[in-house]
């Protein structure tokens, strides 16, 4: 008779054993939510603050400033369009090949009755663009167009040099004929005098050529 108390007891302490672990389970689930909710709540209030966050106004630029800004834009932009001044490559060549290409420029200019043919040596001048100006003019574009094809084709023909680039030929008052360490200028007249190279490198040699 003294057993079945026992085991009455042990089925109370199984049930109530179950009774502990669910309130555990409840007590451990109810605290998670509410941090969750907590996490949530907090992350709302964040984004609501920089949603509201005023915006920064800032000073417009002075006169100053563009104008800096512009100067910047142009030499950028010009550096780009014309790769050979910041880029211009090195030629070597020795005195004779220059002697060289120096009287067959002056031929083809001679050749098209070009005037006022002068060489100007840059050779012993700092921040040279090339070693050596040939500068001539003609009367008329048509005169000066001219004269620059006859320039191209027989430095072609005596030396077999092409010229690393031309410029001016769609106007026809200053066309420009490239050799890199030699450049020749054809000048419509009045052009020339505007520009006046050879004032502009007075310390430079010159030699006028007889036509």
């Amino acid at each position: 008779m003294a057993k079945k108390p026992v085991k009455k007891s042990a089925a109370k302490t199984a049930r109530s054993s179950k009774k502990i672990t669910k309130s555990a389970v409840k007590k451990t689930v109810r605290p998670a939510g509410k941090s969750i909710a907590k996490k949530a709540s907090g992350s709302k209030s964040k984004t609501s603050y920089k949603a509201n966050k005023p915006t920064v106004v800032r000073k417009p630029l002075t006169d100053r400033e563009l104008d800096q800004r512009a100067a910047n834009v142009i030499a950028n932009t010009e550096n780009k369009k014309q790769p050979g001044k910041s880029k211009r490559p090195k030629k070597t060549s020795t005195s004779k090949q220059t002697s060289s290409l120096l009287d067959a420029i002056v031929e083809g200019m001679q050749e098209r009755k070009a005037k006022n043919i002068v060489i100007l040596n840059l050779s012993n001048l700092e921040h040279r663009v090339a070693d050596y100006f040939v500068i001539c003019d003609a009367d008329s574009k048509t005169h000066v167009e001219s004269i620059a094809d006859s320039v191209e084709e027989t430095v072609m023909k005596l030396t077999s040099e092409k010229p690393y680039h031309s410029e001016g030929k769609q106007n026809g008052e200053w066309i420009l004929v490239d050799y890199i360490n030699i450049v020749a200028h054809v000048f419509l007249k009045e052009f020339r005098d505007l520009y006046n190279l050879e004032a502009l490198w007075g310390d430079a040699e010159i030699t006028l050529v007889n036509n």
